[in-house]
């Protein structure tokens, strides 16, 4: 397998974190997205969104956007599972993932931000704010649902990690970056501290990428 990957995106994160807890060590490509090389033409062929991560796996299929991968690699390697048995909880487990996914990660995306700095020519500390102020509403939302169901326990879905944490970790680092203030959301920075306790989640961290800055 090969993995393009860029060490500061939060979605290749949240696949280096699956890629680890299932003991697999795929090929690592590194697209640097603030040198644009995910605009070239030899990567825009292999993934038309010029977006990170892209897998290439031993069959040659070509997977891009992170939870499909984390779906595909659940199914191809089951062990351990990062979705629970039970078609509630495994709902339960992916509207958790999507909340971060789809509704806060994408307001952080590099391209979106340069668009807000480039084009409709917001300040620095302008970008930012806004940025702040919606990571807040996420992941205190996110936050509310932890602390009242009961299916939460160390993790976000009992006592063992699930796709909602492997997408929560990357989130709250990248909170931590825009210098989201997080001491509202104390489940959350509990879960978040269970799992940097986990190799798997400790060796995806950014800072410990080949490609790190």
């Amino acid at each position: 397998m090969q993995l393009y990957d860029y060490f500061r995106s939060s979605a290749a994160y949240r696949v280096r974190i699956a890629l680890n807890l299932k003991g697999l060590a795929p090929e690592r490509v590194f697209v640097h997205l603030r040198r644009n090389a995910q605009l070239t033409d030899a990567y825009l062929a292999l993934n038309p969104q010029g977006l990170v991560p892209t897998l290439v796996t031993d069959g040659g299929e070509v997977l891009t956007q992170s939870l499909a991968i984390v779906e595909w690699l659940d199914e191809e390697h089951p062990d351990p599972p990062l979705l629970p048995r039970t078609a509630a909880a495994r709902a339960r487990v992916r509207s958790l993932a999507l909340a971060i996914a789809c509704e806060i990660h994408p307001l952080n995306n590099l391209r979106v931000l340069n668009y807000l700095t480039g084009t409709l020519g917001v300040s620095t500390a302008q970008k930012d704010g806004w940025y702040r102020y919606w990571c807040d509403v996420g992941l205190e939302a996110i936050e509310t649902r932890l602390q009242r169901e009961s299916a939460t326990g160390r993790f976000c879905h009992g006592d063992t990690p699930t796709l909602a944490d492997v997408c929560l970790v990357p989130q709250l680092a990248n909170a931590r970056r825009f210098a989201v203030d997080l001491a509202a959301f104390p489940r959350l920075l509990a879960i978040d501290a269970a799992c940097q306790q986990l190799p798997a989640f400790a060796a995806a961290a950014p800072a410990r990428q080949p490609d790190a800055e």
